[in-house]
């Protein structure tokens, strides 16, 4: 499994490096394993920026930009506020791209409308910025290591489906 996940962070810096581009990240329930997932892999500060960890709703508003407002009425764990993570750190890091997670990992904190597992990604590439909600099983330890790899991954295919071109353009 360590390997698998070496090989896709592998390919995220290569297709980072030929397009010249860096990234960050921005996590709330992963903790900080997306960074170490990417630093793990050598050579990784060529095309990997950093992160904000930012558990707490103040550290989103006030390291990421996040609009209180969306905290407020959407929840940490929402489209809005992912979009405005990414969008966030690559400001905060000056990077191109962002992949930011945030999400119910569990064992409390679910809600009917957001149980357990419940997690959303966002990512940005030169400004343009997607979000997904994904539902991942398993406990704690689980979801939080799906969440990781799934924001690893749209970041790649978002940045395969992209025209390259430096105008920020995804192809559908």
């Amino acid at each position: 499994m360590l390997e698998d996940q070496d090989r896709l962070v592998s390919a995220l810096g290569q297709e980072l490096l030929r397009r010249g581009l860096r990234c960050a990240t921005a996590e709330s329930c992963t903790g900080g394993m997306i960074g170490a997932m990417l630093t793990a892999v050598p050579g990784s500060s060529a095309w990997y920026a950093g992160g904000v960890v930012s558990y707490a709703n103040d550290v989103k508003e006030r390291l990421l930009g996040v609009s209180r407002s969306d905290l407020e009425s959407c929840g940490a764990v929402s489209a809005p506020v992912v979009r405005q993570m990414a969008l966030g750190a690559c400001s905060a890091a000056g990077a191109d791209a962002a992949m930011a997670v945030s999400g119910v990992a569990g064992p409390g904190g679910g809600t009917e409308e957001k149980p357990v597992g419940t997690v959303w990604i966002g990512w940005a590439l030169q400004g343009d910025v997607h979000a997904c909600v994904f539902h991942f099983p398993g406990g704690r330890g689980d979801i939080r290591r799906q969440a990781a790899r799934r924001a690893i991954e749209g970041l790649l295919g978002m940045l395969l489906r992209s025209t390259g071109d430096g105008k920020g353009d995804v192809r559908s």
